[in-house]
């Protein structure tokens, strides 16, 4: 019997795939990055193809590693980067255009314009979402009206849409020659196109993006025992496997938390942050700037909702200190470089590279370094751009307070940002609560495994994955509540120099 259960991990900035154990240990992992394409300010994108070769490449040397071949999995999952959109041609295999990465904003001005008409209601209403760019029905929208041909292959069924999830599940069962086209509730639920409770295509969400319903794949639960396909002999695993498991990045992270009850919370921290709230088998509506979202659906049950709150520039900000600054050389440089000053003195970083998400929705932001003088150093930046990180988390964390009408006792961490050790104790800090880290940091991978194993039968239910959970390290506040709150009411006042800055048609 096959003892260990397959992640595929494909996120904004890097694939991995990584082998999980009966109690959620990593027996071997390999991670590969992928190119950042910036057309012009604002914009991002990826090649599909090459998200494609090193999906192929991380799941090879990971078996190497592992000395393991596809007879040991007993499934394999998928978890992504939510809302980027690809659309392909099927008879070829090649992508119509680059993927619209989630943190592009080409797609404002169709945002705005579905408010302005009146559609924001309904869109939020029927699919728990705002209009922003930040999701996937404006992207493919814009795909439709500027890649030349796209329309009428469109409609005449030569052009496939999905998120990455559906362009690796194609690719791993087939592609061209009958691979599967499909996606689940959580992926489908950040496209502003599915209604949340039925959670199938909306008709009438198509019609405002003018999006033929027959690009679009089929909904199945995120972990499906009837399973998505299986991979091919010839393919990356080089034999079949069952593919069972589907969850957008941070339903995957919060599975992998094992938020499984009505009030659990964890927050990831990656390219962006993303904390969840479970809010059980019923849609609640935020009035505080919050989305509401599909948390998973196994099997035949009813679904599980959250609330969440997006944060799209944490992690990737320390990127830009190494890529686009050359501050540092390394990511891991930030941490001993913000420990080598007592504070930022004053200097506020607001990494608004693309606007801000929750709890503020304000495209019109660009990023902001205010509070300079010729004192500060790179440094005090450094720091900064660790602090940026907590305190929109601590926005986030207010609204979700608000929302649920509960204040939360302990903050679950995950993701990379969080083996930076002086960054948690900021989180921390910033918070006023503590914040806990599990043994496998990296959840998201673990989710997915999780959600695949349970449609095998690999684990028999949730209940036997709680006791997989254990904490490699906890911090707890250790500033008073003035320092607290002055440095909170800074951030504010530098929130509100990055506003106003967009002039949106």
């Amino acid at each position: 019997m096959p003892e260990f259960v397959g992640a595929i991990d494909q996120g904004t900035t890097s694939t991995r795939f990584m082998i999980f154990d009966h109690r959620g240990g990593v027996v071997a992992s390999h991670q590969l990055e992928h190119e950042q394409i910036l057309p012009r300010a604002g914009w991002l994108e990826h090649d599909p193809l090459e998200i494609w070769r090193r999906t192929e490449t991380v799941i090879e040397a990971a078996l190497d590693k592992g000395r393991l071949c596809a007879t040991d999995l007993a499934a394999v999952g998928i978890t992504n980067q939510r809302e980027t959109t690809v659309v392909w041609d099927p008879l070829s295999g090649k992508p119509f255009h680059n993927a619209i990465v989630w943190q592009d904003t080409r797609t404002d001005a169709i945002a705005a314009a579905l408010e302005r008409d009146g559609s924001g209601e309904l869109i939020r209403q029927r699919a728990g979402l705002p209009p922003a760019a930040y999701f996937s029905g404006g992207k493919l929208q814009w795909l439709l009206e500027n890649v030349e041909g796209l329309r009428e292959a469109a409609e005449s069924g030569r052009a496939l849409f999905g998120t990455t999830d559906t362009w690796l599940l194609w690719n791993l069962t087939g592609g061209r020659a009958g691979g599967v086209h499909v996606t689940d509730p959580t992926n489908a639920s950040r496209t502003m196109l599915m209604d949340l409770r039925t959670l199938d295509w909306d008709d009438e969400l198509l019609g405002l993006f003018g999006v033929p319903r027959g690009m679009l794949p089929q909904i199945r639960p995120s972990s499906d025992p009837g399973q998505y396909g299986t991979t091919l002999s010839s393919g990356p695993f080089r034999g079949q496997v069952p593919l069972t498991g589907d969850l957008g990045d941070q339903q995957a992270a919060s599975v992998g938390q094992l938020c499984f009850e009505a009030g659990q919370a964890k927050n990831t921290y990656g390219t962006g942050n993303f904390l969840l709230l479970n809010t059980g088998p019923e849609p609640v509506r935020s009035h505080h700037g919050l989305i509401t979202t599909v948390a998973y659906q196994f099997g035949d049950s009813p679904a599980a909702y959250a609330l969440e709150g997006s944060v799209a520039v944490t992690g990737s900000a320390i990127q830009w200190l190494r890529d686009q600054l050359g501050i540092i050389a390394d990511a891991s440089e930030s941490e001993a470089l913000a420990r080598s000053v007592a504070g930022t003195e004053g200097l506020c970083f607001v990494p608004a590279f693309s606007g801000l998400l929750a709890p503020y929705w304000r495209p019109d932001a660009r990023g902001a370094i205010v509070g300079l003088s010729r004192f500060h150093t790179r440094a005090h930046l450094a720091r900064a751009a660790l602090e940026s990180i907590c305190y929109q988390s601590r926005d986030v964390v207010a609204a979700m307070e608000q929302d649920s009408g509960t204040s939360l006792a302990v903050l679950k961490v995950d993701g990379g940002v969080t083996a930076n050790d002086f960054a948690m104790q900021l989180q921390a800090d910033i918070l006023g609560i503590p914040v806990s880290r599990p043994v496998v940091a990296e959840t998201t991978a673990l989710g997915a495994a999780y959600a695949a194993g349970l449609a095998t039968g690999f684990w028999a239910g949730v209940d036997e994955l709680t006791a997989n959970w254990q904490e490699s390290r906890g911090w707890t506040p250790s500033c008073g509540e003035q320092e607290r709150a002055d440095g909170y009411r800074l951030w504010r006042k530098a929130v509100e120099r990055t506003l106003n800055w967009i002039d949106l048609p």
